[in-house]
C-alpha cells in the first residue's frame, strides 16, 4: 500500500467484515461485501468504477503485488492514464492483479464472478490486453501459508510485511534440504502442477540442480472446462501410494501445486483449513480424507516435498532461485551463454579459406 500511494488519488479497499476492518486505516474509502450475497467480482468492481468516477484503474487481489516497488507503481499509473482502453495484467490466464485504462468501458463489458478469467473477460469484448513480464514481483501472490514461509526466507517485501512474517512462527521440515537440493548439479528437482514454461525456463536456469515435472493445464479457475484434470485422473487411478512411490523413484526433491492433484470437477475446491493446513503438514487439523492421504505421504517421505498452491510454482520459483544460493560460495554462472553467430562458416566462407 505504502508503495502505491505517492502514483495514484484514491485507495479504496474491498472485503468482509474481518478483512475491511484490517484495511481501513490505510484505504481512503472501504466496501464491505455481504455475507448473505454472493460475492460477484466483476460486479464489484464496476459499481466501484462507477460510483468513484474512475477514468483509470489498479487493481490487486489479496495478497497479490506485494513484492512491487515504486518503479512498478509508477509504470502501472502511466498505463492507467492512457487515452484508450487497454488492459495491463500480471498473469493474463490466471488474472492476481491489473491496471485499466479508460476504466468507464469494463461497466459495458461481461466480466466474471471470480478474478481469475478477466483476462478472458476483456479480451473477448475487444479490449487491448497486455502482460507484464514473469518475475518474482510480477508472479509472487501471497495465497498459502508456503508462500508466507518462501517470503519470509527471502526477505522480500516492505517493512509491514516483514514485520508481519517475523512475527509469525514458520517453519517447513523439508525447506532447508530443498534449498540445499537446488544448489547440487547431481540432484533432480521434480515440478508438479500448473508451471508457466517461461517460469520454468528462467528458474532453470537459476539454479544447479536438474528439473523435471509433471505439468497441468493454465487457467484451472479461468476457464471451467468440460474435460477432466489429466493430473487429478493420474492420482485417482494410480492411487496415493503409487503416485509418491513413482516420485520418489525419480526425483530427489519435489515441488507440489496440490489444487490440480486433488481438485474436483471444475477445479472445485475444499475450504481454506483444509488446503492451508495440508500446505504446513498439520495432519492433526485435517479432517478430510483424502487431503490427510496425500498430506501424510508428503510427510512420510524420504525425498523433501513442499506442498502448496499456484504461487508456489510460480512466483515461488523465482524466490527459491534466489533464497538457495544465500550462504553458499559456489559460482552464479552455471549455465553458458548462448552462441550468437553461426558455429559454422557458410559456404562463402569455406571458399575463401580454401584459397
Amino acid at each position: 500500500m505504502e508503495t502505491l500511494r505517492p502514483h495514484v488519488d484514491v485507495v479504496i479497499a474491498v472485503g468482509d467484515s474481518e478483512g475491511i476492518d484490517a484495511l481501513s486505516m490505510l484505504a481512503d474509502h472501504t466496501y464491505e461485501t455481504r455475507a448473505a450475497t454472493p460475492f460477484h467480482f466483476g460486479a464489484t468492481l464496476q459499481h466501484i468504477i462507477q460510483a468513484h468516477g474512475l477514468s483509470g484503474a489498479l487493481y490487486f487481489g489479496s495478497g497479490s503485488g506485494s513484492l512491487i516497488e515504486s518503479r512498478h507503481a509508477q509504470a502501472y499509473a502511466e498505463f492507467a492514464r492512457r487515452e484508450y482502453p487497454a488492459a495491463l495484467f500480471n498473469n493474463f490466464y490466471s488474472c492476481d492483479y491489473g491496471v485499466f485504462s479508460q476504466a468507464h468501458t469494463l461497466c459495458s463489458c461481461q466480466l466474471p464472478e471470480v478474478d481469475n478469467g478477466l483476462g478472458f473477460s476483456l479480451a473477448d469484448s475487444g479490449i487491448d490486453c497486455y502482460q507484464l513480464p514473469r518475475t518474482a514481483a510480477t508472479q509472487f501472490d501471497i495465497d498459502t501459508p508456503t508462500d508466507l514461509l518462501l517470503a519470509k526466507n527471502a526477505g522480500r517485501g516492505g517493512p509491514r510485511l516483514a514485520a508481519a512474517l517475523q512475527e509469525m512462527e514458520l517453519e517447513h521440515a523439508s525447506l532447508e534440504r530443498i534449498l540445499a537440493l537446488l544448489t547440487d548439479r547431481s540432484q533432480m528437482l521434480y515440478l508438479v502442477g500448473r508451471v508457466n514454461p517461461g517460469t520454468w525456463r528462467h528458474f532453470e536456469r537459476e539454479v544447479a540442480c536438474q528439473t523435471s515435472g509433471m505439468i497441468e493445464g493454465r487457467g484451472m479457475k479461468a476457464t471451467a472446462s468440460r474435460r477432466e484434470r489429466v493430473l487429478a485422473r493420474l492420482v485417482r487411478e494410480m492411487g496415493i501410494e503409487t503416485f509418491f512411490s513413482a516420485l520418489e523413484a525419480c526425483a530427489d526433491g519435489a515441488l507440489i501445486d496440490t489444487r490440480p492433484l486433488l481438485a474436483g470437477p471444475k477445479g472445485v475446491l475444499p475450504p481454506p483449513d483444509v488446503r492451508f493446513n495440508s500446505d504446513l503438514m498439520r495432519l492433526e487439523e485435517i479432517h478430510d480424507p483424502i487431503w490427510r492421504a496425500l498430506t501424510e505421504r508428503a510427510a512420510d517421505s524420504y525425498i523433501p516435498i513442499l506442498l502448496g498452491g499456484h504461487s508456489l510454482i510460480s512466483g515461488g520459483l523465482f524466490l527459491l532461485a534466489e533464497v538457495c544460493w544465500k550462504g553458499r560460495d559456489l559460482p552464479r554462472r552455471l549455465h553458458p551463454e548462448p552462441f550468437e553467430r553461426e558455429v559454422l562458416p557458410n559456404e562463402s566462407d569455406r571458399a575463401q579459406t580454401s584459397d
